[in-house]
């Protein structure tokens, strides 16, 4: 009997009259806006224009979306392709089947065509989006979860996650690997923070720590997953992938330390220029806006001053009534 275990969702959309709201999408959704909205924080702090990332996402989205897709339906081809499945199925992104290898590769095409029209190098806009790209992955491996999909082998944990009897799953409570990969990838995305930090990394070096770091994650959380997929000497096809990659990021790592040592000074010109213009304008309507009000104080109180005295040289009345006064009050000292 278990006494503990995450539940899964009964359903994966919610139906708002004619419009479907898909679990798996939203995830995604979330991770895009997560990844910009972070980056674009880092990459002003690097000296570089707010909105450069999102520009630079218009192209780097669709790709990396097309480009996990293509890895999903080329590696998994037999869900697709086989003896009574729907080809038409492949196109269908929103029932699950992204996979993350092609979607980075792809998506670093797109945002190389987006970097190049903006004449800013593709390595400093990958170092400040590498950590939002973590957190990003984090939120959408949620989307596994509203699928019921990914999961790993049978347990009896506590937080074991209960899978419902459906097509191609059989009832259970098995490992929550997607919970797994959501962890790691929200603690990789904290050690890039920190390691840039403290050591001012740069030239795609911050990129290459968040590929290596999520590579080293991936390896042994696929190895957990009992999902179909194709073998190499024993091991699953993404876990061949993840070795290669982390080997491949880490050799990038060590190269460029050694080759273009330090951090990028400007990643997109003219932004500094422009930031410090801006910066002078405001000052400069700061400080009149003081002297304004100066001045304005100055004549309100000249003003004060001169209003007082015309009013009263110019009221005969009140001259009138007082110097009687004096002469009466003499009189009167007099007469006692």
């Amino acid at each position: 009997m278990d006494l503990a275990y995450i539940p899964s969702p009964s359903t994966g959309v919610i139906d708002l009259g004619p419009i479907p709201l898909r679990g798996y999408a939203f995830c995604i959704i979330i991770g895009v806006f997560v990844a910009v909205w972070f980056g674009n924080k880092r990459w002003v702090a690097r000296g570089g224009r707010s909105g450069t990332v999102a520009d630079i996402a218009v192209w780097a989205v669709p790709f990396g979306l097309v480009g996990g897709r293509l890895y999903h339906v080329i590696t998994d081809y037999q869900l697709y392709f086989s003896e009574g499945e729907n080809w038409v199925d492949a196109f269908k992104i929103w029932q699950g089947g992204l996979g993350i290898w092609g979607a980075v590769a792809l998506g670093a095409v797109g945002a190389w065509i987006g970097c190049r029209r903006r004449g800013i190098p593709l390595p400093a806009w990958a170092d400040a989006l590498a950590p939002g790209l973590a957190f990003a992955q984090a939120c959408g491996r949620w989307g596994n979860w509203f699928n019921q999909e990914l999961y790993g082998k049978a347990t009896d944990l506590p937080w074991a996650l209960k899978i419902s009897e459906g097509p191609n799953r059989v009832a259970g409570t098995y490992h929550p690997t997607f919970l797994y990969e959501s962890l790691w990838c929200i603690g990789a995305g904290l050690l890039v923070i920190w390691a840039d930090r403290r050591f001012k990394l740069g030239h795609g070096r911050v990129f290459a720590l968040y590929v290596a770091a999520y590579c080293a994650g991936r390896g042994w959380i696929e190895y957990m997953r009992v999902d179909e997929a194709h073998h190499i000497l024993g091991l699953r096809l993404n876990v061949w992938t993840a070795l290669i990659v982390f080997v491949l990021a880490v050799a990038y790592f060590v190269i460029s330390a050694k080759v273009r040592p330090g951090r990028e000074e400007i990643v997109e010109p003219g932004a500094a220029e422009e930031a410090a213009a801006a910066a002078e304008a405001g000052d400069a309507e700061s400080v009149e806006g003081v002297e304004t009000a100066k001045d304005d104080k100055d004549d309100a109180g000249e003003g004060s001053k001169g209003g007082g005295d015309a009013e009263r040289a110019d009221d005969p009345d009140d001259s009138a009534t007082r110097k009687p006064a004096k002469n009466g009050t003499a009189e009167a000292a007099k007469n006692a």
